[in-house]
């Protein structure tokens, strides 16, 4: 066995996380600064700005939907890396159609960039962590599973800081050199053909067939449906966490957007906190023993949120920046929660990921993630779309933790029977 952090400097691991760091970085650098060049530039109605953000988010996760299946099949049955190389050279495209259209001010096209961005991100989803059964032993793969966890987060966090701080113009070369820059660590990632078992497999371009029968096949297997419904439950509830951040932020505790960006830092930091934790914890070995606590202490994290949050009196009308937030003593067990919260989420989904890809055949491991990006989608949008109506209904920030914390409990279950059935 490797130590976690001595992964890193091998070739078997250090280009391949290099590369999926840079595509997570990008998506966001990308996106990014879009919103900002539209919503500050572009665009002077709330009502439009509101419509673009909507219809850019529904276009960066479609792809999730109508080709995980697709891309789970092509990565196994040929060679992971010649795909992740194949993708990366299409990014490099992508970020001068994205380019051109920042530069002109042409949304459409920018759009369709975002789309083939999504896309993008679609076909390498299941190799990142498909490919790590096959480079790295069995018991680094939740090592692995960790570090690439905690990278996407960073580099989520550091693309959206780029994204945002940089002019249009410098965002229109900054893109494309992080493309680049991720075609040239894919190279360098080792081969890895696919499994024998696999070889011969038929290739379903029906996207809609191959993506119920690949769900079907993939949920009918109780282990691997409880994994995918747990880590589905921790995405569902991310997506609304994610969406309350601004409006917590400046209606319930009058943050600005530093104060915002503070939170999403504090979140992404605490995520990769967690996925390194429960690595040492498990010291190697894929198990869910972890899960249930982890996720019922974030559960606890989350009620303390809420306490603070219902408890909250900012009497001055204007809004508070990062700085002034911190300065305050009841803003520290307000980051203090959110830590909790993002930690505990880590240790809870590193090991559910490393369980995919080491439970089934490595000749089904990519369709297995596909399988599981699918249905987390669906989690995602039926939780955005529930809150949705709920806050149309009347439901309060302070309602909505309520049912993050419930929400949480029903993962803590499915873990559970999760790790009685398999540890």
């Amino acid at each position: 066995m490797t130590g976690s952090f001595a992964l890193m400097k091998q070739r078997r691991f250090l280009p391949l996380f290099a590369t999926q760091f840079l595509n997570a970085f990008n998506d966001n650098f990308y996106k990014m600064a879009m919103v900002i060049l539209v919503t500050f530039t572009i665009y002077k109605d709330p009502e439009t700005e509101a419509w673009f953000n909507a219809l850019a988010g529904g276009l960066f996760i479609l792809p999730f939907f109508l080709f995980s299946a697709l891309a789970g099949q092509l990565a196994d049955s040929t060679d992971k890396t010649k795909m992740i190389r194949l993708i990366k050279t299409a990014e490099i495209f992508i970020m001068i159609v994205g380019g051109i259209g920042i530069w002109f001010h042409i949304v459409p096209v920018m759009l369709l960039a975002l789309f083939a961005m999504g896309m993008h991100s679609t076909f390498f989803g299941p190799i990142k962590y498909a490919i790590l059964p096959q480079h790295l032993h069995e018991d680094e793969v939740l090592a692995g599973t960790g570090w690439v966890e905690a990278g996407t987060y960073i580099a989520i966090l550091g693309g959206s800081i780029v994204g945002g701080l940089t002019p249009p113009h410098f965002a229109i070369p900054g893109i494309i050199i992080v493309a680049i820059v991720g075609r040239l660590t894919a190279s360098y990632v080792p081969a890895a053909p696919p499994e024998k078992e696999a070889e011969g497999l038929v290739i379903d371009h029906n996207v809609f067939r191959s993506s119920w029968q690949i769900v079907n096949s993939t949920m009918h297997i109780p282990r691997l449906f409880l994994a995918i419904v747990s880590i589905s439950f921790f995405w569902a509830i991310g997506a609304i966490l994610a969406a309350q951040f601004p409006p917590l932020v400046k209606n319930a505790l009058g943050g600005d957007n530093t104060a915002a960006t503070l939170f999403t830092a504090i979140f992404s930091v605490g995520v990769a906190i967690g996925s390194i934790i429960v690595n040492r914890l498990l010291k190697g070995h894929v198990s869910a023993r972890y899960s249930p606590g982890s996720v019922i202490v974030m559960a606890l994290f989350v009620l303390d949120l809420w306490w603070s949050v219902t408890h909250w009196v900012h009497a001055d009308g204007t809004l508070m920046n990062w700085r002034e937030f911190l300065s305050l003593t009841a803003g520290d067990r307000i980051i203090l929660d959110l830590l909790g919260i993002a930690i505990a989420g880590g240790m809870f989904v590193v090991p559910l990921y490393a369980f995919l890809t080491t439970t089934v055949s490595k000749s089904q491991t990519a369709r297995t993630v596909a399988a599981n990006n699918i249905v987390n989608s669906g989690f995602m949008v039926a939780a955005t779309l529930l809150l949705s109506v709920l806050i149309g209904a009347g439901l309060t920030i302070g309602d909505t933790l309520l049912m993050v914390a419930a929400m949480c409990l029903v993962s803590a279950w499915l873990a559970w029977k999760l790790h009685k059935a398999c540890d």
